[in-house]
């Protein structure tokens, strides 16, 4: 696996990029030599934030960790990717099985748990709007989400309100 270091508002230190290093290669064993891994390192008001994101194909393996320290940090984040690939592991083995990228052998078993089922379906008529009219909307409704067709781009969107109390907007693609 490739992995790639940035950092923004703070330097890392060459010997925590070995760390870094050291540590996400214990999930090499996983993946196919060339998928890659991005490590971003960011510092905000005394915070030491390490956030990690492997792309495999369509699937998207993304581990955060907000710690008092990048190498307390990096330790959480290898553990909850290795989480992520144990509790998914069938759900990715079935559409992923002829997939060189991916090796299943090495990855670890499922815990126990009980597996999430749909039990609620809604459908609803998507009104165009505005981003401004729909965290609005969202707003009137206290949802931490919205989804709604931006008559700008005339594509379908979605607002949220992020932990930090501003907004992100996803366009969707297609």
């Amino acid at each position: 696996m490739k992995i790639l270091i940035t950092s923004k508002n703070v330097k890392a230190t060459d010997d925590l990029k070995d760390t870094i290093q050291k540590k996400m290669s214990k999930l090499d064993k996983y993946f196919s030599e060339d998928i890659g891994a991005n490590v971003m390192l960011t510092e905000e008001r005394g915070r030491q934030k390490i956030e990690a994101t492997i792309k495999v194909k369509s699937m998207i393996f993304r581990a955060e960790d907000k710690s008092g320290d990048f190498y307390t940090g990096i330790d959480n984040v290898v553990e909850k990717l290795s989480s992520q690939m144990s509790r998914f592991k069938k759900k990715i083995q079935k559409k992923h099985r002829d997939s060189k990228e991916f090796v299943f052998a090495d990855w670890p078993e499922p815990e126990a748990e009980e597996e999430g089922v749909v039990v609620k379906r809604k459908r609803f008529e998507l009104e165009p709007m505005t981003v401004d009219e729909a965290v609005v909307q969202m707003e009137m409704l206290e949802h931490n989400f919205f989804v709604f067709l931006n008559m700008e781009t005339d594509s379908v969107n979605v607002v949220y309100k992020r932990s930090d109390n501003n907004y992100g907007v996803l366009e969707t693609t297609y």
